[in-house]
């Protein structure tokens, strides 16, 4: 009989998580509930302290409802997102599907979000047949820290609340996360001391992946969960030098594109790798998703870009 300690260490030891722990992802958040032909209604999960829908929790769902509509046999190419309205945690969201494209070797479907009667986010998103290409490159996988030797979320920020010389203000907004029930874990790479938050570069690394089992599965339930993932802790990579100089109320994402280029697994470690190159009103935040393998090489499997707003 396994212990809770013993499931624990198994999850973290990079394999599979148990398949007893199926990620409230696959079987809660993302599982639509369809009332029409291309027509599907979502409730909600967990949303932030800001009181609106969670951004990566409407990619994500809105994928689903694309992905829906076309054959088994295609996989995610890329979606392209914009954010027209706030989202409204106390009214579940209709996921609209247009078929716009069927072809032979990529098919096109637009999403539409509602609330209210009104859209709050609009998707494009594309798929296509898996075929070998001649044509290969890829980044070489930054070295960091395996996702072994780091410090899990929750026991870092008990780390910094444990700080004396933390400020109040800030003590507050890690006790508001480390109350928050997300169903992602996370590890920061070289994670700041207090003091280094004062003068950071808008660049930082995390290994995440989504809490509980998924499994081999659909492909495109991947990238269902990478899209939800894709949202969260990004946008405050470029806060990160300004931290003490400024005072930024909200941040708001005005739209979301990501790029899919190889098969991977969302409940296993994935290197998020983010950076705001620009920013001044409107900030650009551009991450890569790099899957964890034994040679410590693996192609980019996802890309992303953020233009946000404050």
């Amino acid at each position: 009989m396994s212990t809770a300690q013993d499931l624990k260490d198994k999850q973290s030891c990079g394999g599979d998580p148990p398949r007893d722990l199926c990620s409230v992802l696959v079987t809660s958040v993302l599982n639509l509930e369809p009332l029409d032909e291309d027509l599907y209604r979502a409730r909600h999960y967990w949303f932030p302290t800001t009181q609106r829908l969670f951004g990566g929790q409407i990619v994500g769902q809105a994928l689903v409802a694309a992905a829906k509509s076309v054959s088994e046999d295609v996989h995610v190419h890329s979606l392209h997102c914009y954010f027209v309205r706030a989202g409204d945690p106390k009214i579940p969201v209709l996921y609209q599907v247009e078929r716009t494209r069927t072809g032979t070797s990529f098919s096109v479907r637009s999403v539409k979000a509602i609330q209210h009667g009104k859209p709050i986010f609009i998707c494009q998103a594309s798929f296509q047949q898996a075929q070998p290409s001649p044509l290969q490159h890829q980044f070489s996988m930054p070295i960091v820290s395996p996702p072994e030797e780091l410090l899990d979320y929750e026991t870092l920020i008990d780390q910094y609340l444990r700080d004396p010389d933390l400020q109040e203000k800030y003590r507050v907004g890690l006790n508001r996360t480390a109350a928050q029930d997300v169903p992602i874990e996370i590890k920061l790479v070289n994670p700041p001391t207090v003091s280094q938050v004062q003068s950071m570069e808008p660049k930082q690394m995390f290994w995440v992946r989504a809490r509980g089992y998924i499994g081999e599965g659909d492909i495109k339930m991947h990238c269902c969960v990478a899209a939800y993932i894709s949202d969260y802790a990004f946008l405050g990579t470029a806060l990160l030098p300004h931290y003490f100089q400024q005072k930024v109320h909200f941040m708001v994402s005005l739209d979301h594109s990501m790029w899919f280029h190889a098969p991977f697994r969302a409940d296993h470690w994935m290197l998020y790798e983010c950076e705001s190159p620009w920013a001044e009103v409107e900030q650009i935040c551009l991450a890569k998703l790099l899957k964890k393998t034994a040679l410590r090489a693996p192609p980019p499997v996802i890309f992303l870009r953020k233009p946000v707003n404050m």
